[in-house]
């Protein structure tokens, strides 16, 4: 997975997290768990606040 499925890293955050609620997720958190997903293999460093509000705009939607 790269930074830009963000789709993707939502469905996996929502089922390794079941027990968070996106909307609370501080962004240095919403990083590190992204970087730690299996299949995630794109640069850390290109991730902004941009991708990581899209990736946790989508894991809200996945979540409801």
């Amino acid at each position: 997975m790269k930074w830009v499925d963000t789709l993707d890293i939502a469905i996996e955050l929502s089922e390794k997290h079941t027990d968070v609620d996106p909307q609370y997720v501080r962004f240095t958190d919403l990083h590190r768990w992204v970087t730690e997903l299996d299949g995630f293999d794109d640069d850390p460093n290109k991730s902004n606040e941009k991708i990581l509000e899209a990736i946790q705009l989508a894991w809200i939607d996945e979540a409801e």
